[in-house]
């Protein structure tokens, strides 16, 4: 048996070929400034799938945005799991995101829908909240790609809900809802805490929140003709986007903003007045025999305030009923969200069919209530109609002599006209006498035909063979019509 020989040059080549790989383990092992590779890879895949989930949201590279400001060392990547937690109240049940600190479902418990079923203004991510701003080593940074730690406080019946995004033991940014017993609005507040030296105030922070809202009525042509965003601004004027949905604009001193559907709104309310505002309206109804699950699309845009370089701005969010009532409690015009009509249409609406209407139907069933509503119009115009009516019989009375005097004065038309202005003063009837009663009808049955398209009481309310009172057909066969 041949024996085996010790080959020195195979035994250099492998120790030669070790200390090259351990050479080059050496020069590319990570640098100690740095965190763990295993993490960074985990937080890249969260940012990816943030931005596949909604290719509308804005992404960034979190370790590259933020690492020169501290926010990576704290980001706790065994809190990055997607939940919700909870406020209700007796109207309201709301759920909150901790990805990006939004609401994520706000329900309200006394309606349900055209097919029965409950009412949600937010759900399945129809609704999306973002804080935009700046840091000082210029890197862009969106708070809908951040994952907030959620902490629930009960204060007797005042519920407050605080989603932090922790940066450092006193460095933060929170997001503080707060729901009162009984109430449809949600008081809500942006601050950020020891983070003066992370924002760069060259730049405006800005607060965006976009919501298509969901069709709720049976005749979606009819429920997105009063679907529309309005709003109130220098203290006391109201405007809204174009029926169309279709539209834009920048405003400046904004009380409120509304995304008004028919009968629900979502209404924005900031506790001190914006400086400006971008609006804007999308008609997402391409066909109306479709099942179409939207009727328009909001977006709204403000710059966020800086106090002493942090962030700070407090608002209101109302998700509730589009009824004059509920809305007045509030005592911030929002009532005049409501489309009763322009000018004296909208004041006679407001001022008398409102308070009316709501007194008959509270001892009469709704289609009654209509029906002794139209009545009693009918009786208090019968003043105005009598002179109407009296000068219409004067001038069939005097007809025979007005046309006498035409024949003898034929060839003298200015002296025919003056006969008979003469002869219709001495008999007290007179043409305009008859058409101006008749003009001051129309202000009245006109403010009539906008109140009951948009008076909430009667959402859903049957009478008879009427299963919807606030439908498009029963409209058109009111008894006015």
């Amino acid at each position: 048996m041949e024996e085996k020989n010790f080959d020195l040059k195979s035994f250099i080549g492998f120790i030669l070929i070790g200390a090259i790989l351990l050479y080059m383990m050496y020069q590319n092992q990570p640098s100690p400034n740095d965190t763990s590779l295993n993490n960074q890879i985990s937080q890249e895949e969260v940012v990816n799938k943030i931005s596949k989930k909604d290719p509308l949201k804005s992404s960034f590279n979190l370790n590259d945005s933020v690492k020169k400001t501290g926010v990576l060392n704290s980001f706790n990547q065994k809190k990055n799991v997607l939940s919700n937690i909870s406020l209700e109240n007796e109207v309201l049940a709301i759920e909150i995101s901790n990805l990006g600190g939004i609401l994520s479902r706000v329900r309200l418990k006394n309606f349900v829908d055209y097919d029965s079923v409950p009412v949600s203004l937010i759900k399945n991510d129809n609704s999306f909240f973002n804080l935009n701003f700046t840091t000082n080593d210029g890197k862009n940074i969106n708070t809908s790609d951040l994952y907030f730690e959620p902490t629930l406080t009960v204060y007797g019946e005042k519920q407050v809900v605080s989603m932090k995004f922790i940066v450092s033991e006193d460095q933060f940014i929170e997001y503080l809802y707060s729901l009162e017993k009984d109430d449809y609005m949600i008081d809500f507040s942006i601050r950020s805490k020891g983070l003066k030296e992370v924002l760069n105030n060259r730049y405006e922070p800005n607060f965006n929140w976009d919501m298509k809202v969901f069709r709720l009525d049976q005749s979606i042509s009819f429920e997105n003709r009063y679907t529309r965003l309005s709003y109130q601004y220098d203290e006391d004027k109201n405007d809204k986007l174009s029926q169309s949905g279709n539209d834009d604009d920048i405003i400046e001193n904004v009380s409120w903003i509304s995304y008004r559907q028919h009968f629900f709104s979502s209404i924005l309310v900031p506790k001190s007045t914006l400086k400006s505002a971008e609006i804007k309206s999308f008609d997402l109804v391409k066909d109306e025999t479709i099942d179409t699950l939207f009727t328009k699309k909001y977006t709204t845009k403000f710059p966020v305030e800086f106090n002493q370089g942090e962030l700070k701005q407090e608002m209101s969010f109302y998700f509730g009923p589009t009824y004059s009532e509920t809305l007045k409690k509030y005592d911030k015009n929002l009532e005049a969200s409501i489309p009763f009509g322009w000018g004296i249409f909208g004041w006679i609406n407001k001022s008398i069919f409102s308070p009316l209407y709501g007194w008959l139907s509270s001892f009469l069933s709704y289609g009654i209530a209509i029906i002794v509503m139209t009545i009693l119009v009918k009786i208090l115009l019968s003043f105005v109609q009598y002179k109407q009516f009296l000068s219409q019989a004067k001038m069939k009375i005097l007809k025979p002599e007005l046309d006498a005097i035409s024949e003898k004065f034929k060839s003298n038309k200015m002296k025919a006209q003056q006969e008979r202005m003469a002869l219709q003063n001495k008999a007290g009837a007179s043409p305009l006498s008859g058409c101006l009663p008749g003009l001051l009808q129309i202000p009245v049955f006109y403010s009539l035909f906008m109140f009951f398209p948009v008076a909430f009481e009667l959402r859903q309310k049957p009478f008879l063979w009427v299963k919807d009172l606030s439908s498009y057909d029963t409209v058109l066969n009111l008894p006015f019509n």
